[in-house]
């Protein structure tokens, strides 16, 4: 297998995870209302809402087309936002939708990256010392990320009515 093929399998391989993890996070919180995508239900203060709009800008926007890509728009806006806050004028399915495209556009900026290249832009006044080396590094970050807020939303679905992504026995 030459190197560029094995590039795309592994870009495709973090892909089809990063893409399970995706679905879970959707999938988790399809079904529920508007009044309980904006509930929080756990003592830190998040609700299933705010928590999709935090792997939508301060994860996916952020991390793909800010520090993989840094797109100079991209990067502007980024210091200024806040994830976890979403204006109640603010129609939920506008932040799923947002999220699908931000994930569609996450895949795009990977497909077109090399894995083994540095950032196009790195935070350092966010971050100090702490840098992520390569695009592969970012990729895996927001995997584990991704996955461990997914995780935090099955906690509150199970709160709020229930219902588990996987049910064990």
């Amino acid at each position: 297998m030459s190197s560029d093929a094995h590039r795309t399998a592994e870009t495709e391989l973090l892909l089809a995870y990063l893409g399970s993890q995706r679905r879970h996070v959707l999938g988790i919180v399809d079904g529920l209302s508007d009044a309980d995508m904006r509930r929080p239900v756990l003592p830190s203060g998040w609700s299933p809402l705010t928590m999709l709009s935090h792997l939508t800008y301060d994860d996916e926007r952020f991390w793909f087309g800010a520090v993989i890509a840094g797109d100079p728009e991209v990067v502007a806006g980024v210091l200024d936002s806040d994830g976890w806050e979403v204006p109640d004028d603010v129609p939920v399915g506008v932040v799923v939708e947002a999220y699908r495209d931000q994930a569609r556009s996450s895949d795009e900026i990977l497909r077109a990256a090399d894995l083994d290249e540095p950032p196009a832009w790195w935070p350092e006044e966010l971050f100090g010392e702490w840098r992520l080396d390569s695009v592969r590094e970012i990729v895996l970050h927001v995997l584990v990320e991704t996955a461990a807020h997914a995780g935090h939303l099955d906690a509150a679905r199970e709160l709020i009515d229930g219902r588990q992504w996987m049910v064990q026995g």
